[in-house]
């Protein structure tokens, strides 16, 4: 419990900066009506420290907060992975699978995949955008097919896919029956993904973490659950080093 919060002014936030391992980086404040301390976290991709706090808190606070835990937000800033977007000649996973970007401005600008190659035209300039949109489009494609089966398979029906970009979160279900799968996974291999989808049909039945829902969603996926939960806590963050 922080308890040298002071109460908070009229005055409106200021952009707040924190040198953290030789960068410079913005504080993000989140007030929240029920938090009642002040909670720190490093956003996955590094680019910035947020802090939640209760609603009344002054930025200062959060700053005074970040400060004294600048030795551990620099120790959880060289764990993160710079993002580097893709070039041509370089690579980038597709279901796992490394593909090569076979780039040449002549040819049309849509990717396309060719065996172990992924053909993509146009100027270099807004290449990794293009090959962006390229993936969401698979992703949603193949995530599509796998909540139609694993809703098939529940006895279940089909509810609104939403593709996510999320940086915590690799899917959710609302109340209301939307499921959102991180768009990421479609470079995941086809197991992992197919895990993450079959994890939120389950919840359209069982809306917690209860036995009947463990149960419910052995019997709908086909796949080893524990080795697709290993890969993602060893490996997930990688999917975000190309595409933050």
């Amino acid at each position: 419990m922080i308890d040298w919060l002071r109460p908070r002014s009229a005055q409106q936030d200021r952009p707040l900066q924190l040198e953290v391992g030789r960068r410079s980086l913005p504080i993000a404040i989140k007030r929240h009506r029920t938090a009642k301390r002040l909670i720190l976290r490093l956003a996955p991709d590094g680019s910035e420290i947020r802090v939640t706090m209760p609603r009344w808190g002054q930025s200062a606070d959060a700053l005074e907060f970040a400060r004294s835990r600048q030795t551990w937000l620099e120790a959880q800033l060289q764990g993160v992975e710079e993002i580097a977007p893709p070039g041509p000649g370089g690579d980038i996973l597709f279901c796992g699978t490394p593909i090569r970007i076979a780039w040449d401005p002549a040819a049309r600008r849509k990717p396309r995949l060719a065996g172990s190659e992924l053909m993509v035209g146009g100027p270099e300039e807004g290449l990794h955008g293009r090959i962006e949109r390229w993936l969401r489009a698979e992703g949603l494609s193949a995530m599509e097919r796998d909540l139609a089966h694993y809703c098939a398979v529940a006895g279940v029906p089909k509810p609104k896919l939403a593709l996510s970009r999320a940086q915590r979160r690799w899917g959710s279900c609302s109340s209301s029956g939307t499921v959102r799968i991180n768009w990421r996974l479609i470079m995941a291999p086809e197991q992992v993904r197919r895990s993450v989808v079959a994890h939120e049909v389950a919840h359209l039945v069982h809306f917690d973490h209860s036995a009947a829902f463990y149960a419910l969603l052995d019997d709908i996926f086909e796949g080893d659950m524990d080795g697709a939960n290993a890969w993602l806590k060893a490996k997930g963050r990688s999917l975000y080093s190309q595409f933050g």
